[in-house]
């Protein structure tokens, strides 16, 4: 399958139950994510939704293909760095939407005050790793045996080099979100 052109929008009350639902499965196979399956509705919202600055979705063709949230990693004086999270279903892998997803984000965190996104537990095994260097993070450190036995790596990189389109910049921004 060649590059999916997708629409990245800001997620709608109308597409929590969608997300719930693809998230879940994903939780349930195993694929990226700590959380033990089955996923209950009440841990995903805490998890996705109730703290979050931005959460987006990635359509294609008016269907959910992927997702993405970005909250503060910390709280008080280090709120200033952004954890984003990316899902994709899986016919949609390896065809541009997890790149899609983490430049969009990466652009939306730097819009809505952050400076830096850190991401706190990859699976070494996950193929978005390249993905994640290429666009300029840094490994920053491992977990042995953070999941399952399965060792993880941490990810940092500033947003300092993000440049907002003029018209974003004298935009509305959500001050104070990210500190």
């Amino acid at each position: 399958m060649g590059a999916v052109p997708v629409e990245i929008r800001p997620a709608a009350v109308d597409d929590h139950d969608e997300l719930y639902t693809a998230f879940s499965r994903i939780v349930g196979a195993g694929e990226g994510f700590p959380q033990q399956p089955p996923l209950t509705r009440e841990d995903f919202d805490d998890y996705w939704i109730r703290h979050a600055a931005a959460v987006s979705v990635a359509c294609f063709g008016g269907y959910l293909v992927g997702a993405s949230y970005i909250k503060p990693n910390y709280v008080g004086r280090a709120a200033h760095i952004a954890n984003a999270g990316y899902f994709v279903l899986a016919p949609y892998r390896s065809t541009g939407v997890g790149r899609t997803l983490v430049e969009h984000s990466l652009r939306e965190a730097r819009r809505l005050g952050f400076d830096a996104m850190m991401f706190n537990l990859v699976f070494e095994s996950n193929p978005a790793r390249a993905l994640y260097r290429e666009l300029g993070f840094d490994e920053v450190g491992r977990v042995p045996s953070a999941v399952d036995g399965e060792d993880a790596v941490i990810y940092w990189r500033s947003l300092e080099d993000i440049v907002l389109e003029e018209s974003v910049l004298h935009g509305e921004s959500l001050e104070g979100v990210a500190g």
